[in-house]
Formats: C-alpha cells, structure tokens, sequence
C-alpha cells in the first residue's frame, strides 16, 4: 500500500504529515516506527494526522518515532496548522484544532500576503504534581524540587502543556552531558506517564537557551509545548520576563504567558520540506 505524504519541519523538529479526511488512519499509527525510521523510511521525529473532528475546526493526532502517542506538540501543531490552512480544510486565519490535550487555537500570521509565522495559544500550564503527573506531591507545585539521577542531584521544576514536562536549570545547556542523562529523566520513577525533560541555561530575562529530551523521540532539534514549560518554570522561579525568546538546536521561539489570560502563546515557523509517495511494507 503506497500513501501521499507531506515532510514539514519546526525550527528542526521534523514531522511526515498525512491526510486522513477521507481515509483511516489506522495503517499509518501500526507503521509509524516504519515510516519515521531515518535509515529504512521516511525519517521524522513524529507522524502528524489531519482528522475530521465533531469537537473542533480539524483535528489532529500525533505518533511519536517510536510508535507512542503523544498528547500534544507545539512545532507540530504549527505544521499541522500551516498544512490545513493552504489545503483550504480551515477558513479564516484562525481556527480550532482537536488534541489529545483539549482544543487550541493557531493563528496565521502574514506579511506582505506571505505566511510568516504561526502563533498558537497553547492555554494554561498545568501545575499541580498529580495533575501533570508527578508522583508524591499532591495538589502542590513542582517547583525547585530535588531529583536524584544516576547519583546526582538536580532541581526540577514540572509542568504541563497537555503533556508532561520536567525543567532543568543547567549553568552550560551546550555542554550537558543530554545523551547521557536524558533517558533516566524521561523513565524515572517521579514521573508515571514519563516525561519530557528540557534542560536550560537562562542568558539573560528576555533569552533562554533550551535542549530537550522527548518523551519518546530521544534529543530532538527542539519542542514547542516544552519551550512553553521552559518559560512557564523561568518566571515560577523569578529567572525571567513573562516574554521571552526560547533559543533551540533547530532555532527560536518566542513565548509569552499572558498576564490577563493565564495562557501560554507560542510563535515560530513552519515550513514543507518536500512531498511524495511512500510505499509501506507489508
């Protein structure tokens, strides 16, 4: 069976995109270690499905490299949102799209007629430990809290964007040990449903330098949902403005948790790398 597809990238973290409005989307989730294999596939970090929805405008479900489902993702949603609003599935330049995290909300912003940006109100972190989850903490904040990982002591401070996250303030985040450490965070005990780990070194209060361990991808080039957490745990420790510039391996974002609103707006690029035809192996 050969299937249409669409590669797309945010700020580096790659996606194969295919449209599942009038076909199941049942073969793609079983192959979806096939198809992001970077040797033997396609190559991507994730699988992005565009879904008719009965909640929303559109909808979107997303499978992680390794097979697993993922609740939500910035950079995807942005692809995701660039996608279906030049294959004319959405009118007007925002519109409501179905996650696994509830409903959000892209916008599409242009200069000179062109599409340059895609803003995304991601909503409200969620910050209470069981909430997230993370375990022992109750109904309390997850903020500056000690973690043991292979003998050694981190602080971390957890937040979710639908999924889950663990921030790391790190004093070099070029030169922390990630492939290394990363995997223990993202299978520790604390963390039920494992976790993304974003681990930060604060340039100054308006730029923070992020590298992040995926639940589920490993080191990506970057993540949306954590440069949100990323920011969201800056200000919960009075390191940063509530606007910032997130500096990623694959490029920047820039954040803002809305005073007024307690919600979190996520602006950065996405962009169609190439298209074709891909037949899967039975």
């Amino acid at each position: 069976m050969s299937f249409e597809f669409t590669k797309w990238q945010g700020t580096g973290n790659d996606f194969v995109l295919i449209d599942c409005m009038n076909r199941s989307e049942e073969p793609y989730v079983a192959a979806a270690q096939e198809i992001c294999d970077r040797h033997y596939g396609i190559g991507a970090d994730g699988i992005l499905l565009v879904l008719p929805s009965d909640k929303a405008d559109i909808r979107m479900r997303i499978i992680n490299a390794d097979g697993s489902e993922a609740e939500m993702c910035g950079n995807g949603i942005r692809c995701f949102a660039r996608y279906v609003y030049e294959a004319g599935h959405v009118t007007g330049d925002a519109f409501t799209v179905e996650t696994g995290a509830g409903i959000l909300v892209p916008k599409i912003i242009k200069e000179n007629g062109n599409i340059s940006m895609i803003e995304v109100d991601m909503g409200e972190p969620v910050l209470e430990g069981d909430k997230i989850p993370v375990a022992g903490y109750g109904m309390n904040r997850v903020i500056n809290e000690e973690i043991q990982v292979q003998g050694k002591t981190f602080k971390m401070t957890c937040v979710s964007m639908g999924n889950p996250h663990c921030v790391v303030f790190v004093e070099d985040a070029e030169n922390f040990p990630i492939y290394e450490l990363g995997r223990f965070f993202e299978t520790h005990e604390k963390f039920p449903r494992k976790t993304n780990t974003e681990f930060v070194q604060v340039m100054d209060r308006q730029h923070l330098r992020m590298r992040v361990w995926e639940r589920g991808a490993a080191v990506t080039l970057a993540c949306g949902t954590g440069s949100c957490a990323t920011l969201t745990a800056a200000v919960l420790n009075g390191l940063a403005d509530r606007r910032a510039e997130v500096q990623l391996d694959g490029g920047r974002l820039v954040i803002e948790w809305n005073e007024q609103d307690n919600h979190l707006y996520m602006t950065g690029p996405a962009l169609q790398v190439f298209s074709g035809t891909y037949p899967l192996q039975d």
